[in-house]
């Protein structure tokens, strides 16, 4: 898509001399010709000589252009208040500029700037600078003299060192010093004693200066995604602190004193290698902290020697026989009935250092319908061991060995041959530890004869030992609490029960009570759901009674033979036994919890288990004009996603008609979407056809996206189709990675070529306008090098109102934790909306996979221009008053043969009819 035909002849796009010549006309005191601000994209290559004219200007907007240069006639504009200059092309900037004396606001955010002009400390008024992603390896002397400046923005450089001469600017409040080079901090920086917001998050800090305790306004401090090791107790003196930021560093401990901070409100240690509290109780943020260290002081501390070893690997492999000779080396075998969901086991034994040590051993089903609750139970920090039958060789390593890796962020693995019948398989130990570095030991044994046993115990025994949360301190009620827990044999409890329990092992705060059961359910010890308005009445102290009661369900033969539909009335029948008496509400609820199925609108009582759905693709007829398409690629795609996605977007699903187990058709107002996973080619793909087609696909990527961010390691791409002259009637366009896209324009790129001959340039933020309407999802296109962690924003989406966004909602979809914002100040949003078709396709069961189409241009309810909808309705309602008029001309001589009634001819005495001398013309 090239340039407007204006710009390449050097015209001024007819959208910006209108807004120049309204504010010279006018007298307005700002004029925004920002690129954002036009619909076409049409970019300014340079400034029209008319705004040096506009002497009156107070605030000029020039952002999201492509300008080079700054003309020395900008020194005209002297009541200039407001310069942005934003995400241009600029590599220098004129001197004329320091004659802006009344400037108090300077933005040259992503521009190309390698350096800043001496003669910028003239600008004595600025308040406010922002020179984030430019190319500055230094701060220059000349910004230290701006000694008026509130807000300095230098994130995205390239700075390797802050000079002591920042300090001359005492009335900063607000610093920005993120994504750059810096590995140490100047104690100088104590001077800034107005400081309220520091950023120094993504640089190669390992200490903070404990001079930083002497900043006593600091409300926001920034240190994510640097190389510290611990929060040092100068930061525990900065008593005004509000907001403190540590993820992604190499902290073990917190520090007790870090609860003296009595205004601290928010505390992010997320993906820290935490020992001390524990991570399930940090990653809950500063109350649940504070709560730890306070029972700890007040009841003292015990340790926690306890650990879970999961069992995993294909069905029929050997696991619950390896399970059982842990426990019991004389246990006799059997013929292995195939575990139904999930058994635990208990193995107690002494520690070399005469601990008494609890091994919880999950023995994992291996059929494929156990496969979507893994991600529920797959925990962190636990011990995994993989069993492989070398006499049916039918182990699938990869998959299994991508699972672990993914689900439980890495924890180690011991790989365990099962050489039935003596029957040896040789594995390639060096490439695998190459690819999966979680790999401990690969180990082989007999487990007929139990050659090899005791090794594979000892390793057992000594890699737990290793796991980073054994001997961690705990405070000892929790622990008495856990001890009678463990021994209740009932599969559940009330909540009150559980209160009780508390109560009576010196527990007094209901807070803390809870806090408890929420560290014990993200361990695995039991299941209590504290945010489920249902499930939150029990404490479920067996999980494996749950999911027993889970698979029951799934795998009973009539649900199966219904393709995974049923009614309330099935589960009386299946959950039969004493033991689910009066409990089929709460288990049916665990079930739509873990996401295994959900219920049919417009029913009372009938459920889909889509994991349960046919293969088979149906028939359906499809618009295959100007669809909207997007695809996900992956490193490796987990099973469960697609089923997941379906029971979260089930309320699109009409009547159930168009729903089979790989893929799904969603209908929202006029538009449809077709989802599908192609499990074995690792993609997801989506088209939209139909009206307000964006509002749909937004909201279909931003639950995929949601399920995504689930899995702590999974690697995937959004891809998003060249939309230029080539690519969009191509069956094979170029498409381009959502994640770059973002990159690009927030680094200031706004153009890119197809890499399709004859490559053809394409504006970047139509790119992902034409496919996903950013414009209703504040902070959408800011880029974010690390999507599943800090600077997210706050976000909701509107499901009745089509709106997503930051403000008032109807219905919230979902509530992401309030998490840095990377604020880039200025509009980086823009419009391109689709037209539509009745052209019909017809998509046959296992059909081939759809042809991409060029996302559509312009239509009817897109909301395009208010002008050309506004001319539809009007032509519209013409033509229904003329058919109107039509029909009274036809039937009114034959109601009123004798002349009009009295009525009419009150009417015509204030409104006559025209007199019309001629017969034929009155005709």
């Amino acid at each position: 898509m090239t340039s407007p035909k204006t710009n390449q002849q050097n015209q001024i796009p007819q959208h910006f001399q209108e807004r120049i010549q309204e504010a010279k006309d006018k007298k307005l005191k700002e004029l925004d010709l920002s690129g954002s601000s036009s619909r076409g994209y049409e970019k300014l290559t340079e400034i029209p000589i008319e705004v040096w004219e506009l002497e009156q200007l107070e605030v000029l907007n020039l952002s999201n252009n492509q300008l080079t240069t700054i003309p020395e006639s900008v020194a005209k504009l002297t009541n200039l208040a407001l310069l942005d200059l934003s995400i241009n092309r600029l590599t220098s900037i004129p001197d004329s500029i320091t004659k802006l004396t009344n400037l108090t606001e300077l933005y040259l955010r992503a521009n190309q700037l390698t350096n800043i002009p001496e003669s910028i400390a003239k600008l004595t008024n600025l308040t406010q600078l922002h020179l984030s992603g430019n190319q500055l390896t230094n701060i220059p002397d000349s910004i230290t003299k701006l000694t008026n400046l509130t807000r300095l923005n230098l994130s995205s450089n390239q700075l390797k060192n802050i000079p002591d001469s920042i300090t001359k600017l005492t009335n900063l409040t607000r610093l920005d010093l993120s994504s750059n080079q810096l590995t140490n901090i100047p104690d100088s920086i104590s001077k800034l004693s107005n400081l309220t917001w520091l950023d120094l998050s993504i640089n190669q800090l390992t200490s903070i200066p404990d001079s930083i305790s002497k900043t006593p306004n600091l409300t926001n401090l920034y240190l994510s995604f640097n190389q510290l090791t611990n929060i040092s107790e100068s930061i525990s003196k900065i008593s005004s602190l509000t907001n403190l930021y540590f993820s992604n560093n190499l902290l073990t401990n917190i520090q007790e004193s870090i609860i003296k901070l009595s205004k601290l409100t928010f505390l992010d240690v997320n993906n820290n290698p935490l020992e001390t509290p524990p991570i399930e109780i940090a990653r809950k943020g500063i109350e649940e902290i504070r709560n730890y260290f306070q029972q700890i002081q007040k009841e003292g501390i015990d340790h926690i020697y306890e650990a879970k070893l999961l069992i995993v690997g294909e069905g029929g492999a050997g696991k619950t026989t390896l399970a059982n000779k842990i426990q019991n080396q004389n246990y006799q075998l059997r013929e292995e009935d195939t575990t139904k969901g999930i058994e635990v086991y208990q193995w107690n034994f002494q520690t070399k250092n005469q601990h008494n040590f609890q091994m919880n051993i999950w023995d994992f089903g291996g059929q494929e319908i156990y496969h979507a609750t893994h991600q529920f139970f797959l925990t962190k920090r636990s011990l995994y061991i993989l069993v492989a039958d070398t006499r049916k060789e039918d182990t699938d390593f990869y998959y299994w060995l991508k699972v672990v890796e993914l689900l439980s962020d890495n924890s180690p693995l011991l790989i365990i041959k099962n050489e039935k019948q003596e029957r040896k398989r040789e594995i390639n130990q060096r490439a695998l530890q190459g690819q999966f570095t979680n790999i401990k030991e690969i180990l082989a044994t007999n487990l007929k004869t139990n050659r090899g046993l005791k090794e594979i115990r000892r390793e057992i025994q000594h890699h737990t030992g290793k796991l980073p949360h054994i001997g961690s301190p705990i405070p000892k009620t929790w622990k008495k609490v856990r001890e009678v827990l463990e021994t209740d044999v009932r599969n559940y409890i009330s909540l009150e029960e559980y209160l009780s329990i508390c109560e009576k092992n010196g527990f007094k705060k209901h807070q803390d009570k809870l806090q408890l059961s929420g560290y014990l359910h993200d361990l695995g010890v039991c299941l209590h759901f504290r945010d489920d308005p249902l499930l939150n009445k029990i404490v479920i102290l067996k999980p494996e009674w749950g999911t027993a009661a889970v698979y029951k369900a799934l795998d009973n033969p009539k649900v199966y033979d219904n393709f995974g539909k049923f009614t309330k009335d099935d589960l009386t029948k299946i959950w039969h036994e004493e033991k689910y008496v009066n409990m089929h509400e709460e288990l049916l609820q665990l079930m739509m919890k873990f996401q295994l199925c959900y219920k049919i609108p417009g029913t009372s009582q009938t459920y889909i288990a889509p994991q349960l759905l046919t293969e088979n693709q149906p028939e359906y007829e499809w618009d295959e004009n100007n669809n909207l398409i997007l695809r996900y690629t992956y490193e490796f795609i987990p099973k469960g996603i697609i089923t997941q996605f379906i029971v979260v977007m089930h309320e699109y699903i009409k009547q159930q008609k168009y729903v089979w187990k790989s893929g799904v058709i969603l209908q929202k107002g006029v538009a449809k979407a077709e989802v599908i996973e192609y499990y074995a080619k690792r993609e997801i793909k989506i088209r939209i056809s139909g009206q307000q087609k964006r509002d749909l696909m937004t909201i279909t990527t931003y639950e995929l996206d949601k399920i995504h961010n689930s899995y702590n390691r999974l690697k995937y791409n959004k891809l998003i189709p060249c939309n230029c002259e080539t690519c969009k009637n191509s069956q094979n366009p170029h498409f381009y990675k959502f994640d770059k896209l973002k990159e690009w324009i927030s680094n200031g790129r706004l153009k890119n070529n197809c890499d399709n001959s004859p490559y053809y340039e394409v504006d970047i933020r139509s790119l992902i306008d034409d496919v996903i309407d950013s414009d209703k999802y504040e902070g959408f296109l800011q880029y974010n090098p690390y999507p599943n962690d800090i600077y997210m924003r706050d976000s909701v989406i509107n499901t009745n109102n089509n709106f997503i966004g930051n403000k008032t909602m109807t219905k919230k979809i979902v509530n992401d934790q309030s998490r840095k914002i990377k604020n880039q100040d200025g509009n980086v949003m823009g419009n391109v909306f689709g037209d539509e078709s009745n052209i019909q396709g017809k998509v046959i069961a296992n059909s081939a996979e759809p042809e991409i189409e060029k996302p559509k241009k312009f239509g009817f309810l897109d909301s395009l221009t208010w002008m050309q909808n506004g001319q539809i309705i009007f032509y519209s309602l013409c033509t229904i008053f003329a058919v109107i008029g039509i029909a009274i001309g036809l039937i009114y001589p034959k109601l009123y043969p004798d002349g009009s009634p009295k009525w009419v001819e009150k009417i015509l005495d204030i409104f006559p009819v025209p007199q019309v001398e001629k017969e034929s013309d009155q005709k």
